[in-house]
């Protein structure tokens, strides 16, 4: 004799739990790419140039983040400012910056760059780019250190990920 038979019950877990399948929001994955390709431009006078030039080296290298360098503003995501702007410098500034694609993101380099620096008693000095660009992160210091614009990048990456941008998108349209 037999006993009753045992249903077999699939839990809706299992039922939805595929191998090797992955699920995720779409803002997440895109902006985990955006993250991790980061295209930047630089605009390096004075002697922030100088350290800004010492980020690339092998010691604080940019390209572990994912963090490329571009020389056209038309495939760049970020700008860097370093150093002290000019009057006669602030129309190119701002002419770079307009050819730059959306979402774009500026980064002011030193204590020239944020608000003129020691120069700021001079008059063809700008008393910091925030008066040419919209700038999304100061990097203060005189000439501010390798390291502090290894964790200003990783700034602007968190930014990139915490952006809702697809949601502007449905809007837009």
């Amino acid at each position: 004799m037999t006993g009753p038979k045992l249903e077999q019950r699939i839990e809706p877990e299992e039922e939805l739990a595929l191998p090797n399948v992955l699920t995720t929001r779409l803002d997440l994955a895109l902006n985990w790419f955006r993250k991790s390709s980061v295209w930047y431009l630089l605009f390096a006078t004075a002697c922030c140039g100088i350290e800004l030039m010492q980020t690339g080296g092998p010691r604080t290298d940019l390209d572990r983040f994912g963090a490329v360098f571009r020389s056209s503003p038309r495939q760049s995501d970020l700008l860097i400012v370093a150093g002290t702007i000019t009057y006669k410098m602030a129309d190119r500034v701002r002419l770079i910056y307009n050819q730059m694609p959306q979402p774009k993101y500026v980064i002011a380099m030193g204590s020239c760059a944020n608000c003129g620096g020691l120069f700021t008693p001079s008059y063809s000095v700008v008393n910091g780019v925030d008066k040419i660009i919209p700038v999304d992160f100061y990097l203060p210091g005189c000439p501010p250190r390798p390291e502090a614009l290894n964790e200003a990048l990783i700034k602007v990456q968190e930014k990139i990920q915490g952006e809702p941008w697809f949601k502007k998108i449905k809007v837009a349209r």
